[in-house]
């Protein structure tokens, strides 16, 4: 099996990360697309306030080392009202203080009312979640930003999968990121993606991790981009 691509080591300590906190894990999962996966991305097990602290501090350096221009940040609900706190938090301890905003599922129709809550959507806006599946929430998102008069810049994400969608017999040509940026002509930034993921497995010394490689290779072969 040839090597993956080059991976940086900002992905790396991020996938570490992972795997150190039980956040992802490997075995046998079924997807939300009926598949079996050799992997597992569970976000909601960033539970505690050291590890969510330093899930921040990846998003903040992630974002900043992108290069792209933002004025602010916004949380799809539910996970990314979570992330986009912590994230603005991690970008203030790193000299760069930003507002952030974030939506309700449901209106309220009493004190301030709306769906949307936090600082007035405003100039370049980077929308913060964990992973793109099916990519709705992150469409929802934007256009209620374009709708406030913002632009959305980027979305920025944990981890990126870079697997096709559709059924087996039809898979589709691009993977749900893809299609995203195609679709919204912006950029999804990720902390890390399965070419990382794959990198980790097969450079690492512990054997145990490093007998994983060969699933994940096999499941990126049938259903990756």
């Amino acid at each position: 099996m040839s090597r993956p691509a080059q991976s940086d080591a900002l992905a790396q300590d991020f996938v570490k990360f992972a795997v150190e906190s039980g956040v992802l894990r490997f075995g046998e999962f079924k997807t939300k697309a009926g598949r079996l996966s050799p992997y597992f991305f569970n976000s909601a097990l960033f539970d505690d306030g050291a590890k969510l602290a330093r899930l921040a501090e990846f998003y903040a350096r992630r974002l900043l080392g992108s290069g792209v221009p933002f004025d602010m940040l916004f949380g799809p609900a539910y996970k990314g009202i979570t992330l986009a706190a912590a994230s603005a938090m991690a970008l203030a301890q790193l000299g760069r203080n930003v507002p952030f905003a974030f939506n309700r599922k449901e209106a309220k129709a009493h004190g301030e009312g709306g769906t949307l809550i936090g600082a007035t959507l405003r100039g370049r806006v980077v929308v913060i979640d964990d992973v793109i599946t099916d990519g709705a929430s992150k469409r929802e998102s934007v256009d209620m930003i374009r709708a406030a008069g913002a632009e959305p810049a980027a979305v920025l994400i944990a981890l990126d999968r870079m697997e096709r969608g559709g059924t087996d017999d039809n898979l589709s040509a691009h993977s749900a990121v893809e299609d995203f940026e195609r679709d919204y002509g912006m950029p999804v930034i990720a902390i890390a993606t399965l070419n990382d993921l794959m990198h980790y497995l097969q450079s690492n010394a512990d054997p145990q991790l490093n007998a994983h490689f060969a699933g994940v290779a096999a499941y990126r072969q049938r259903y990756g981009v």
